[in-house]
C-alpha cells in the first residue's frame, strides 16, 4: 500500500514523473528554483499565479534532488513546506516521493481512546542513538509494559543537533538528526504490527527563532495585532489568512495520512490568538473528521491551559454514543498539580493555586476532569479559568504524573521520585494508572529513571548566549537562585553535556530497584487492562462521587453502564487514617501500605491506596 498526501504547496511528484514546485510568496516580485552547487546553480523561473502564488511544472528533478527558492534575485530559502532538510534549517531542502515506501499495514484502524496508555517520549533521548529506527528497538518492550500509544515530542525540523521540537521552523520535515522521512514511517508501522498507537506532538502556536525565512517574502504570515510568548502571533484571522490556515490544516492532513500517525497532541493552543468564526482549532477539527476514513480512529488532543471543555463537546448518535466533535482529549494539569502538591510539598509559582485544597482538587478531576472549571486563579491575577466540563466523557481528560514540561522546566530537570517518598509516588501513580481516565507516562517513568529531562537546545552562537541567559533568568525571582552566581550553576541548555545528561541510561533496568519498579507498573497496567478497559464504553457521563477525609483522605467511586462499581481509598498523608470504610469487598489492588488486616477496622495506613471494583 503507498500513502501520500496532495497539497497546494511545496514539491510534489506526479504521476508522469515530473515535479510540481508552488510557494506562497506574496511579498514577492519573482521566483526561481535553484538548483545544483553553489558554484554553478541552475535556476528555473516560477510562473506567477493569483493571490501571491508561485508555480512550476519541471521534468529536470526528480526524487532526491536537493533544491532552494531565489527570492527577487536575492536570499535562497529553503521550502517552507519541505518534506526533508538533509541539511538543516539553513540547507536546501530536498524532493521526496512519499510513494516510495511501501506501507503493511493496511488492516490497521487504529485503536479506541479509552484504550490510550500514553508513552510521551523524545526521540534524540530515548535511546543511545536517539534515531526512529533505534526506537523501533524498544517496542516490544512498551509493549510487555501495556502501553497502547506512542506520543512523540514534535520531530519537525529544528536548529541544530539536540532540541525538545518546540524550535521547529519547517512543520512537514522530519528532523535529520533523527532519521529521514522513511525511517519515521516505519517507527510508526512497526508501532501498529504490534498494536501500539502513535501520536505526534504538533506545534501551531508559533515558529522557532532560527531558521524561519517566511516573513521576508511572506510577512502576513505574522501579524502585530496578536502577541505570543515567542513574539508576533500568526496570523489566522487578518487578511489574506487564508493560505496561512491552510498550511497548517494541510499539516495535520499529512501526518495523519503520509505518515499514517494514529492522532495529533496540539502544542499549546492557548497560544493561539484567532478572532475568526470558525476559529483554526474548530476549523482543523472539522477539516479531519471530514477526510480521514470512517472506519479510523483518529485522535486529536489539546494541550490548552484556558481548560477551555468547548473543544472536548461529544456527538451522541446511535451507533457511537460519545463520538468527538472536534478533540479527543486534553492534557489535564489540574490533576498533575494537585497530585504535585499533595506529594512533595511545593506551592511556588502555579502549584499555589493549588496550595489549600489540593486533596478535594484531586478528588473533582478523579470524577470530572478539570478542578478549575470557572473558578478564581490566583496565580493569573484573579482571573476565573476553565469551563464546566458537564456530559463529557473522563476519557476526554489525560491524566500523568509526570511529562517534559514538569520535569524539563525544572532547574535541574528533576523527576518526581527526587523531590518526593517514594512511597507518595508510588501512591500517586497507583491512583492515576487505575482511574478511568487515559494515564499518560514521560519515558523512564516505568522503571524510575534516574537521568534528569533538562531543557536543551543548539542555537548559534548569539542567539544561543541569548537563550543561556533567558533560561537562568527565569529562576531569579526563586529564593534559590535570587544569586546571579547560583543561578549560574543551572546547565547550559546550549551545551553537549546537557542533552547527553538527559539521555535514559536503559542499562538501569537490569538493577533490583528499577526492576521492582518496572514490575509495579506493569502489574498496574495490566490490571488496567483487565479490569478498567472494558467498563470504559462510549456513554458521554459515568455517574461518578468523590469525598474528602480530613487533610489526606480520599474516597472516589465510579459507576459504569454494566451496573459494576469502582471504589477508590486513598491515604495521602505521612500518619495512619481512620474511619475510611468501603461497602465493597473485591480488592482488586491494594498497596503493599495497606494490608488487608488494617482495611477491616476502617485504619488506612500513610500512603496506602486501594481499589475495589463490584459487580
Amino acid at each position: 500500500m503507498k500513502r501520500r498526501h496532495d497539497m497546494p504547496f511545496g514539491a510534489q511528484c506526479r504521476d508522469d514523473g515530473s515535479v510540481r514546485f508552488r510557494l506562497w510568496a506574496p511579498a514577492a516580485r519573482q521566483v526561481e528554483l535553484c538548483l545544483g552547487d553553489v558554484n554553478r546553480p541552475t535556476y528555473l523561473p516560477l510562473d506567477q499565479r493569483d493571490n501571491g502564488w508561485f508555480e512550476l511544472v519541471t521534468d529536470a528533478v526528480k526524487p532526491g534532488t536537493q533544491y532552494r527558492f531565489r527570492i527577487d534575485d536575492g536570499q535562497k530559502v529553503p521550502d517552507p513546506a519541505s518534506r526533508f532538510q538533509p541539511r538543516d534549517v539553513h540547507g536546501p531542502s530536498e524532493v521526496i516521493d512519499p510513494e516510495a515506501f511501501f506501507w503493511l499495514d493496511h488492516a490497521w484502524h487504529g485503536r479506541r481512546w479509552e484504550e490510550a496508555v500514553i508513552y510521551e517520549l523524545h526521540v534524540g533521548t530515548f535511546t543511545p542513538r536517539g534515531t526512529f529506527l533505534a526506537a523501533c528497538e524498544r517496542l516490544d518492550y512498551l509493549a510487555e509494559l501495556g502501553i497502547t500509544a506512542l506520543e512523540l515530542m514534535p520531530v519537525a525540523d529544528f536548529p541544530g543537533q539536540r532540541n525538545w521540537g518546540y524550535d521547529g521552523v519547517y512543520p512537514y520535515a522530519p528532523d535529520s538528526t533523527y532519521g529521514r522521512p522513511d525511517d519515521l514511517k516505519e517507527l510508526v508501522q512497526s508501532a501498529h504490527s504490534r498494536g501500539i498507537m502513535v501520536l505526534l506532538d504538533v506545534v501551531y502556536n508559533h515558529f522557532g527563532p532560527e531558521g524561519n525565512y517566511l516573513g521576508g517574502y511572506a510577512p502576513q504570515f505574522f501579524t502585530d495585532r496578536h502577541h505570543t510568548p515567542w513574539g508576533d502571533g500568526i496570523n489566522f484571522d487578518g487578511c489574506e489568512s487564508r493560505a496561512i490556515r491552510d498550511f497548517f490544516i494541510h499539516n495535520a492532513l499529512y501526518w495523519l495520512t503520509e505518515f499514517h500517525f494514529d492522532g495529533l497532541r496540539l502544542d499549546a493552543v492557548h497560544a493561539i490568538a484567532d478572532d475568526s468564526v470558525p476559529d483554526i482549532l474548530t476549523e482543523l477539527a472539522d477539516t479531519v473528521r471530514s477526510s480521514v476514513a470512517p472506519d479510523r480512529h483518529v485522535h486529536l488532543v489539546l494541550e490548552n491551559d484556558r481548560n477551555q471543555s468547548r473543544y472536548l463537546q461529544r456527538t451522541v448518535t446511535p451507533k457511537e454514543r460519545c463520538r468527538p466533535r472536534t478533540y479527543t482529549a486534553q492534557w489535564n494539569d489540574d490533576i498533575h498539580h494537585a497530585l504535585h502538591v499533595l506529594i512533595t510539598g511545593e506551592k511556588d509559582g502555579y502549584y499555589s493555586d493549588y496550595s489549600e485544597h489540593p486533596l478535594d482538587q484531586l478528588g473533582r478531576c478523579l470524577v470530572e476532569g478539570f478542578a478549575y472549571q470557572g473558578e478564581t486563579s490566583l496565580h493569573r491575577n484573579g482571573e476565573a479559568r476553565g469551563e464546566t466540563t458537564q456530559g463529557l466523557p473522563l476519557s476526554a481528560f489525560v491524566s500523568f504524573l509526570q511529562n517534559h514540561d514538569q520535569i524539563g522546566n525544572r532547574a535541574f530537570g528533576e523527576r518526581i521520585d527526587k523531590l518526593a517518598d517514594p512511597r507518595a509516588v508510588r501512591a500517586a501513580s497507583a491512583i492515576l494508572l487505575l482511574a478511568p481516565s487515559p494515564p499518560l507516562l514521560f519515558m523512564g517513568e516505568e522503571f524510575g529513571a534516574q537521568s534528569p529531562f533538562l531543557f536543551f537546545c543548539d542555537f548559534e552562537k548569539d542567539l544561543a548566549a541569548a537563550v543561556t541567559a533567558g533560561r537562568r533568568n527565569e529562576f531569579a525571582h526563586f529564593t534559590e537562585f535570587s544569586d546571579p552566581a547560583e543561578r549560574e550553576r543551572i546547565p547550559d541548555p546550549n551545551a553537549a553535556t546537557t542533552f547527553a545528561a538527559s539521555r535514559l541510561n536503559w542499562s538501569m533496568v537490569a538493577q533490583p530497584h528499577h526492576k521492582e519498579w518496572l514490575g509495579f507498573y506493569r502489574q498496574l497496567l495490566k490490571l488496567r487492562s483487565e479490569y478498567i478497559v472494558p467498563r470504559l464504553s462510549n456513554a458521554c457521563r459515568i455517574e461518578a462521587g468523590y469525598e474528602v477525609h480530613g487533610d489526606r483522605g480520599l474516597s472516589a467511586r465510579w459507576r459504569f453502564r454494566d451496573n459494576s462499581e469502582l471504589t477508590l481509598l486513598a491515604n495521602l498523608g505521612t500518619v495512619p487514617l481512620s474511619g475510611l470504610k468501603s461497602s465493597a469487598s473485591h480488592i482488586i489492588y491494594a498497596n503493599a501500605e495497606a494490608s488487608v488486616d488494617a482495611l477491616q477496622p476502617g485504619i488506612l495506613p500513610a500512603w496506602s491506596v486501594v481499589w475495589f471494583l463490584e459487580s
